[in-house]
């Protein structure tokens, strides 16, 4: 159980790192440039924030899932991250889809 708190913790700190480079920071470059081959330059802001927030909460997630299971003892936290992790998705797969044209 402190292997899962310690690498669900590392794990989503590396996570909101990213995310917050690539939403506050507008770090485009952390990202892997088919995403972003259309995006047209005046729509790269839109782009990095949504992008970076549904990293950030998808790395939140992870923090909580850790600290829950930690907690309880139990794979409660499981739910955590895979609501967070559904949610995170679902924003990066909607700025794919509204700058770059496609998931691709």
């Amino acid at each position: 159980m402190i292997i899962e708190l310690v690498l669900m913790n590392v794990l989503g700190v590396i996570f909101i790192y990213f995310g917050f480079l690539i939403w506050k920071k507008e770090k485009i470059s952390l990202i892997h440039s088919y995403h972003y081959k259309k995006v047209k330059q005046c729509y790269k802001k839109c782009y990095t924030e949504m992008i970076g927030k549904g990293i950030l909460t998808i790395g939140i997630g992870m923090i909580f899932t850790g600290i829950i299971d930690y907690t309880t003892k139990s794979a409660g936290g499981w739910i955590i991250f895979g609501v967070t992790l559904f949610y995170g998705l679902s924003i990066i797969i909607k700025a794919q889809k509204i700058y770059n044209g496609g998931i691709f």
